[in-house]
């Protein structure tokens, strides 16, 4: 039986759900943790390879929790062309590695008439539904040219995803939302409270050259997730371990622990060139994030 988001929502407000989840279950992760933050896993270190070995990866390396980013091979998602049986099949294959997913990549294009933008972000939102999402993820606009129409189009989706129980969230990825400025203009022109952000520490470093956590503090209040990637520096790699690069990970949570931070923390790079070594570096990267939230 597929369980839609709006189905839980319906279950949640008549007392049906509130057990510890089971990995693998339809209703998903309405859940108690040993860790004050859950800690999932994003496809991304594994797109050289399948999707279904990317799936076997996270579940191997640990992962309970997952989001879906990215090109990956052969790979649509949640895109507006596919179909509800689509997405029926991609919810299968990730229940079948005993995985729960909470985040889409939200593909927009913003060089198309306002209105086929409007559409095709709520097709996604409705796929996201779902699959049984509480997130779906923007990774911005480079051309300034086409900042009014994002905003334009963030907007709507804000207001349709609320009634799905789905928040529209946007990281730092350079352009209009490079770092705390560009994401604090961004907030405000889209001025709708389920449009919020998923905070991303290396991303800050990468693109801008700037103090995570000095651009954190600016956020309060505004950060619902966290994108947790390692960075060698401005420009530098990220597909690293954690603790080898710039960022600054306990000193990033302090700060999230401070700003009452309670959403998922989404391991999003690691190191290794091989199928086995990327698995091994995520599962790496998964022991050193409850290394040190558990130091909090």
């Amino acid at each position: 039986m597929i369980v839609t988001r709006r189905d839980l929502l319906k279950l949640t407000a008549a007392g049906v759900v509130g057990a510890k989840w089971k990995p693998g279950s339809a209703i998903a992760e309405e859940t108690t943790s040993e860790m004050p933050w859950k800690i999932g896993c994003f496809n991304r270190p594994w797109t050289p390879w399948t999707y279904d070995e990317a799936l076997a990866g996270m579940e191997s390396a640990g992962f309970g929790l997952i989001g879906l980013v990215g090109n990956h091979q052969g790979e649509p998602f949640l895109a507006p062309e596919v179909t509800s049986d689509d997405v029926d099949r991609l919810k299968a294959r990730i229940a079948a590695h005993r995985l729960t997913p909470n985040v889409v990549w939200l593909r927009t294009r913003h060089d198309i008439p306002l209105e086929d933008s409007r559409r095709e972000a709520r097709r996604q939102i409705e796929h996201a539904d779902r699959l049984g999402l509480k997130f779906v993820l923007s990774m911005g606009v480079d051309p300034p040219d086409q900042f009014e129409h994002y905003f334009q189009v963030m907007a709507d989706a804000a207001a349709y995803s609320q009634d799905w129980g789905i928040q529209v969230v946007m990281k730092p990825h350079g352009g209009i939302s490079a770092a705390a400025d560009e994401m604090l203009r961004c907030v405000e022109r889209v001025n709708h409270p389920n449009f919020r952000l998923w905070f991303d520490a290396g991303n800050i470093i990468h693109y801008t050259g700037k103090d995570p956590i000095e651009e954190l503090k600016r956020l309060e209040g505004l950060v619902t997730g966290f994108c947790a990637k390692d960075c060698l520096g401005p420009k530098g790699d990220v597909m690293i371990p954690f603790g080898t690069g710039k960022v600054d990970f306990p000193g990033v949570f302090v700060q999230l622990k401070a700003m009452r931070f309670d959403g998922p923390v989404m391991v999003e790079c690691c190191g290794g060139k091989m199928q086995d070594e990327v698995t091994a570096g995520a599962n790496a990267n998964r022991e050193y994030l409850e290394t040190v939230i558990a130091k909090l």
